[in-house]
């Protein structure tokens, strides 16, 4: 059984057989014997080669094997070697009738790579030696580091050539011109042996190629590790973050991620978020967001593995179908909290108050109906530290805690003004949802007693519901809290300039126990605090 050889010819990959074998590379060779030392020689058999795998997919070669008689039909047509003018000017004729038009394409070239072949590439595209091309990259890379960059960008952009394209694209550095496959032989060193007058040149740009390569070799290793110290930060990140995410939508376990949220806790935020949103929207709200923050974490820690362990991957498809997957499910979860959205898209809010009698001491501000009384089991605490809900097991019903804000007074008169505020889809709705809330607060003699919550009505979601309970005191009055009165103290409204709590003003109260540690005083600037005994 006659043996098949496998050749690249032309830019293409043909199987042939041992005797059409044979009679190709001896008619290469010949060719080559008359025209190679012609000056444009190597070009002219290029496009020899080029015609000849034409003619051989002509033939059905490139699906089948190149017989002995396929190479017969292609001899006839090119012509015999001898039928070549070897003339100075006169290989016009096997130009004439093998040159065929032919692209070349940019790749980066790590056959020929220092760090990512870009050199090497543009070397063998504008056929001269890369050396040069990596001298001009290092001399600009001083001007602003523009050098770099494009080298970068050029980096990011070229597709690299595998190793048969090397073989194949007849302008890389290095590839095989006479018979691609058939016999080795490199131009640039047949360019230097029968042109020795240009062998120092090219030995100055081997030694340069060779600084080039031990430079490249050390800086590599410093990227590499680099790289994988990145690639861990990035791992370890990704691990924590994911932790994380499983801890609190898996195991509900309470806010300890954010220890400056004042309490915030989210495992309760889920409850707070089933009573605010439709019930039958809140799996699907979970499930999406849990998606929509798993997909990236995941990337993330594959990026991280990535740049530790530097493997490639075929993994595009996979990549391609996460990322549709995210994609969809980020869709998804915007439709929905967009409807739910639409729920709170009017507000309406509404004032009621009242002017009560002059003062001329102090004025106690106590608690009416106490939190501490409803025996509640969880709290939500938002950032914004003035609003706190409070539920019971069954989330029915919640408590929440108005804003206390006091201003001063523009005469001798205390003042007090209730604000409720609620949301709907539609002004009369939020309007109706206004009105339902109910808050209570008395007044007697220098006291006033102000609820420490109030309610959402049963059956009803959560609206945005807020109450803010303004006094306004006249300029001198000392004024004195209980604890809860005071957590309802809005000190960034009450004060025209940055006033805080004091330390000592915690666990007294006030006219209860008759032994207050502290006391604020209105000044013509706003509300200050003030330690008793100053």
């Amino acid at each position: 059984m006659n043996r098949t050889i496998k050749i690249n010819l032309g830019g293409i990959l043909f199987q042939i057989e041992g005797e059409a074998y044979n009679m190709l590379r001896g008619y290469l060779n010949e060719i080559d014997a008359r025209i190679g030392k012609l000056p444009d020689g190597a070009e002219t058999l290029e496009d020899i080669e080029a015609r000849i795998a034409e003619i051989f997919q002509s033939q059905g070669a490139a699906a089948g094997v190149i017989s002995a008689d396929n190479v017969g039909e292609m001899i006839k047509i090119i012509g015999r070697p001898e039928e070549f003018e070897t003339g100075d000017g006169q290989e016009g004729r096997a130009r004439e009738h093998t040159r065929v038009p032919r692209s070349r394409t940019l790749y980066r070239n790590p056959g020929d790579s220092i760090i990512g072949g870009v050199c090497g590439g543009l070397g063998s595209y504008l056929n001269i030696d890369p050396v040069w091309i990596r001298v001009i990259f290092i001399v600009f890379a001083f001007f602003a580091g523009v050098g770099f960059f494009v080298y970068l960008a050029l980096w990011i952009a070229l597709p690299i050539a595998d190793p048969e394209t090397i073989k194949r694209e007849s302008y890389m550095k290095g590839a095989d011109h006479a018979d691609f496959g058939l016999e080795k032989r490199s131009v640039a060193g047949t360019t230097a042996s029968r042109h020795p007058e240009n062998a120092c040149p090219e030995r100055l740009a081997g030694a340069l190629n060779e600084i080039l390569r031990a430079g490249g070799k050390m800086l590599f290793i410093a990227l590499r590790i680099f790289m994988v110290l990145l690639g861990l930060a990035i791992l370890l990140s990704g691990f924590l973050a994911l932790l994380g995410l499983i801890m609190v939508f898996i195991f509900r376990f309470p806010g300890i991620y954010s220890p400056h949220a004042h309490g915030l806790n989210f495992s309760w935020l889920f409850d707070f978020l089933k009573y605010a949103v439709n019930p039958a929207t809140f799996p699907w709200i979970l499930t999406l967001t849990f998606i929509v923050m798993l997909i990236p974490l995941l990337a993330i820690i594959y990026l991280g593995i990535k740049m530790i362990f530097w493997f490639r991957a075929r993994n595009g498809m996979i990549s391609l179908a996460g990322f549709l997957i995210w994609l969809v499910c980020l869709a998804a979860l915007s439709v929905i909290l967009f409807n739910e959205g639409i729920g709170y898209a009017e507000t309406a809010k509404k004032d009621a108050g009242e002017v009560l009698k002059k003062t001329t001491g102090n004025i106690y501000i106590l608690s009416g109906n106490k939190i501490n009384d409803i025996r509640y089991e969880r709290e939500i605490s938002f950032p914004f530290r003035f609003y706190r809900m409070y539920f019971t097991d069954d989330l029915s019903n919640p408590c929440i805690t108005p804003s206390l804000v006091i201003g001063r007074s523009n005469d001798d008169y205390i003042k007090i003004n209730v604000r409720k505020r609620s949301s709907g889809k539609t002004r009369s709705e939020a309007a109706g949802r206004m009105e339902q809330l109910a808050y209570n607060y008395s007044v007697e003699g220098d006291t006033i007693f102000l609820d420490e919550y109030f309610r959402i009505p049963e059956e009803r979601k959560w609206s945005f519901d807020n109450i803010v309970v303004s006094l306004y005191i006249p300029e001198g009055t000392r004024i004195c809290f209980s604890r809860g009165t005071e957590n309802m103290l809005r000190t960034d409204w009450s004060c025209n300039y940055g006033c805080s709590k004091p330390e000592t003003l915690r666990e007294y109260g006030a006219k209860e126990s008759g032994k207050p540690e502290s006391e604020w005083i209105m000044t013509e600037d706003g509300l200050r605090s003030r330690s008793l005994g100053q």
